[in-house]
């Protein structure tokens, strides 16, 4: 019971981050040990600091589904060792074996994990775009990871998916009907979310944020991921969010930190183009309400500037 009680407090307010919490899991390479956030759904949540040796990576969610004929784990991880570990935590909770691996997108902290489970002979499920990704940035994603965790990479290497979906892959396994969507641009390429429909749950990979700051890449295009979190993510009616960094919330918080935060950011900038403002001054627009999320100090100017670049020639 008081288990639920936890897990309902964490749902219902919002938990302070903090990039300067120490590891939570000493004796794993996971940052954090899997919670059981509903019934058979569990995630280790990563820390809210960018990826460090000391964290050995694990700065996003690495969720599973046990089904009760197979277990579906979400995201590949950081490192061969990361997959490995959450594999142990697997084992510890059922004898189900790992069916499927889905990768919430392209990136390193979604796929590189691939080559553990890789071995393991487990399919690995990605969208189009975010094979591609893989395909095209892959090795110089794998060498950005062996320079912060060194000995930690140890035995990871590229692994690519082995399939691939487009729009929506439906998997009927046990108990749970779980639906793999690609709800439209985003964050980045092949952006994807794993939903629940009889849980009312999402795993909402990076299309969602709330207690550290969102980045803005070059080929996230900041107007497309309102629409699609208007039209698409807000649509499904979640109750429970696992967002792709941090820990379970509700879909108040991520709408809060992650497309009220995108609208006020393109208000703040387009009122400094209306102004005749040039990109010098558009870094460092006003972000004070969001200043208190973790990862501000690395992004928000940046993510000033990249607006600023998009909005110039609306």
């Amino acid at each position: 019971m008081m288990r639920w009680l936890v897990a309902l407090a964490l749902l219902a307010w919002p938990v302070a981050a903090s990039e300067d919490i120490a590891d939570q899991y000493p004796g794993s390479p996971l940052y954090s040990k899997p919670v059981e956030v509903i019934p058979h759904v569990w995630s280790a949540i990563g820390a809210t600091a960018p990826p460090t040796y000391e964290n050995s990576g694990h700065n996003n969610n690495l969720s599973f589904i046990v089904t009760g004929d197979g277990v579906v784990v979400v995201n590949g991880g950081a490192a061969y060792i990361l997959a490995e570990a959450l594999h142990d935590e697997i084992k510890a909770i059922t004898d189900q074996p790992v069916k499927l691996v889905i990768d919430e997108n392209g990136q390193g902290h979604a796929m590189l994990g691939n080559s553990y489970w890789a071995e393991q002979g487990v399919a690995i499920l990605a969208h189009v775009d975010a094979a591609h990704e893989i395909e095209e940035n892959g090795t110089r994603i794998l060498e950005g990871m062996k320079r912060y965790n060194r000995d930690k990479a140890e035995g990871t290497f590229v692994a690519p998916p082995t399939e691939t979906f487009e729009d929506k892959r439906v998997i009927e396994m046990g108990a749970f009907r779980i639906e793999v969507l690609h709800l439209g641009p985003a964050h980045g390429p092949g952006d994807t979310q794993v939903w629940l429909p009889e849980q009312g749950l999402v795993i909402a990979g990076d299309m969602a944020f709330h207690q550290r700051m969102l980045p803005i890449f070059e080929d996230t295009i900041v107007y497309d991921w309102i629409e699609t979190w208007e039209t698409g993510f807000e649509a499904l009616g979640a109750t429970y969010v696992v967002p792709g960094h941090g820990t379970p919330t509700n879909m108040a918080q991520v709408r809060r930190y992650t497309r009220d935060y995108l609208v006020y950011l393109r208000e703040k900038v387009g009122a400094h183009l209306d102004g005749g403002g040039g990109l010098a001054e558009a870094y460092y627009v006003d972000q004070s309400p969001f200043a208190h999320l973790d990862t501000f100090e690395e992004l928000a100017t940046r993510n000033a500037g990249r607006v600023y670049e998009q909005m110039e020639f609306e």
